[in-house]
């Protein structure tokens, strides 16, 4: 299998900034390990008799979710920002891409999400890490780079 039929899961990034920020001027967050982005929609019920006795399903309103893992790193600009979103109800800009910002086919959303979730978990033998969900508050755009040149 060739390199290029699939994507590591280790370059993909997550990017945050203020609310609003343009992609250009968000920063990486290396303090994450792994992430999970949920994209869903609503649905809604439009059968009619005239569906020969099927059922059918039109998407609604979409929704966003992204959910990782993080050491507990007090003075880390990144950690800072996600717990004082969470203390003070705000929310933060966030960008989850399948590669770098300035990468070719580098793919996912962009937009402000509030911190629903900020659990701390404290195993015994290993570091400290919090367990986030940020669900997405205002949509930005769905990032899908293309370098020219």
């Amino acid at each position: 299998m060739a390199a290029a039929d699939f994507i590591l899961g280790i370059n993909a990034k997550l990017y945050h900034g203020t609310n609003d920020a343009e992609l250009s001027a968000m920063t990486e967050a290396s303090n994450v390990k792994d992430l999970t982005v949920s994209v869903s929609a609503g649905e809604c019920d439009i059968s009619t008799r005239a569906n020969s006795g099927w059922r059918a399903t039109a998407a609604t309103l979409r929704e966003c979710e992204l959910s990782w893992t993080m050491n507990w790193k007090p003075g880390d600009a990144f950690f800072t920002a996600i717990k004082t979103a969470m203390l003070n109800s705000t929310t933060v800009c966030l960008a989850a891409l399948t590669g770098a910002k300035d990468s070719d086919g580098s793919s996912g959303p962009r937009g402000n999400f509030a911190i629903t979730k900020f659990d701390r978990k404290e195993n015994l033998e290993e570091a400290i890490t919090v367990d986030v969900t940020a669900k997405l508050s205002k949509y930005l755009a769905w990032e899908d780079i293309v370098v020219v040149g």
